[in-house]
């Protein structure tokens, strides 16, 4: 589901390590996760995953300290951050790990790179940048097709002065501060 707050659960987790601008393909983080209750129809549509492919793979608790183990304490790049780390957040407690990484939007630093675009989802800056995205709303195949515009994205940044993760942060987390107000209002 895409309601976090509201009960929706993990079924699945992904990532790919980056390494100074190379996706290293080899090193890899795939996982689908039982979400303990039923998957909704109008979820397997989107991602597949059925209740019969999750009904004995572990929950969240079990999945999500192989998952920090994987990324330490590296920064963590995702396309809509925020939707991902809701998922993390509330199951950290849970399965005793805490996601405190540093965390780069890759949305948000699109956008700040290329305002004046229509459509910034992850599929049509995909396309935009010339990144072949296969697998498109598994876990993985998304991951990878984030690590791809992250890595065009360096360049772009670059281009507008931001040479550092940490100066890519703090425009990340100022965008998503922005988005949170006006979605408050």
């Amino acid at each position: 589901g895409i309601r976090p707050s509201e009960g929706d659960e993990l079924v699945s987790i992904g990532a790919v390590r980056i390494v100074n601008r190379r996706i290293l393909t080899g090193e890899t983080f795939e996982r689908i996760i039982n979400p303990g209750r039923p998957i909704p129809q109008s979820s397997v549509r989107i991602h597949g995953i059925t209740d019969e492919m999750a009904r004995d793979k572990p929950p969240a608790r079990i999945v999500l300290p192989q998952f920090k183990n994987f990324v330490g304490d590296g920064v963590l790049v995702a396309y809509n951050a925020a939707f991902d780390m809701k998922f993390l957040e509330l199951k950290q407690a849970e399965a005793g790990v805490r996601f405190n990484n540093p965390v780069l939007d890759a949305l948000l630093l699109s956008i700040y790179v290329s305002p004046d675009e229509p459509d910034p989802s992850l599929s049509a800056t995909a396309e935009r940048l010339g990144v072949e995205v296969v697998g498109r709303h598994t876990a993985l195949g998304d991951a990878m097709a984030t690590a791809a515009i992250w890595v065009k994205l360096l360049d772009m940044l670059e281009a507008r002065s931001v040479r550092t993760l940490g100066q890519a942060h703090r425009i990340s987390n100022r965008l998503a501060a922005e988005r949170l107000q006006v979605v408050q209002f």
